[in-house]
């Protein structure tokens, strides 16, 4: 028996086989997706995932202790005494002393006694001569141009000192005195000086004798009291 082929029903094979291609990819893409939301939806896509990925490795940096370095002991350095320098022993020099001689004892003869001898001849001794030149002590016939002011210290009054003053004064030819002394002594400096300066401001007539002028001593006194 023989078939034949009718032409409408190779058409629709034609048809179908160009639909099949045409929307094979889209169905192809469906299907994905529809495999895709089921493994997400039933919990196999994370469970391929975890298995797929490496586990993660935990690092953990651990800080080795420090290793504490004792310190040092300290050096013991022995102490070194120095022994002084040995001094060069000097030899002592040795004295030889001569022996001495006997001594020789030598008798000597007695000496004749001496003769009394004579009395002393007394000479009389001559009057010692005048010293020339040395000015005369005037004791008299005193004469003043400016007679000495005693001025009495203020501080001898109050504290009570008082004296005689006793001065010896070289005048010389023209009636100046130029070397007061004193002579006696109060027992206060004070009452000494100021005596001794009243004297140098005095001023004295010049002595005459045998008609000329000459230098002499005169004693002045002074007497201080706090009664006056």
């Amino acid at each position: 028996m023989t078939f034949s082929t009718s032409p409408d029903l190779g058409d629709a094979r034609a048809s179908l086989g160009k639909l099949r291609t045409k929307f094979a990819p889209l169905a192809t893409v469906l299907l994905a997706h529809i495999v895709v939301v089921y493994l997400i939806s039933s919990g196999l896509f994370t469970r391929m995932v975890d298995v797929a990925l490496p586990k993660a490795v935990t690092v953990q940096f651990v800080e080795l202790p420090h290793e504490k370095i004792p310190p040092a002991a300290p050096k013991v350095i022995p102490l070194v005494q120095l022994q002084p320098p040995a001094l060069p022993q000097v030899p002592v020099p040795v004295v030889q002393v001569a022996p001495q001689p006997d001594s020789i004892t030598v008798e000597q003869a007695a000496a004749p006694a001496p003769k009394p001898a004579a009395p002393p001849v007394v000479v009389a001794a001559a009057p010692a001569a005048p010293v020339s030149g040395e000015p005369k002590t005037v004791t008299s016939g005193i004469e003043y141009i400016r007679a000495p002011q005693l001025a009495y210290p203020a501080m001898s009054r109050r504290m009570g000192e008082q004296g005689r003053v006793i001065l010896r004064v070289l005048v010389n030819e023209k009636g100046q005195p130029v070397d007061v002394k004193v002579q006696t002594s109060s027992g206060f400096a004070r009452l000494d000086e100021a005596s001794r300066q009243a004297g140098l401001r005095a001023q004295f007539k010049p002595f005459i004798e045998d008609g000329r002028a000459i230098s002499a001593y005169v004693l002045l006194p002074f007497s201080y009291s706090t009664n006056s």
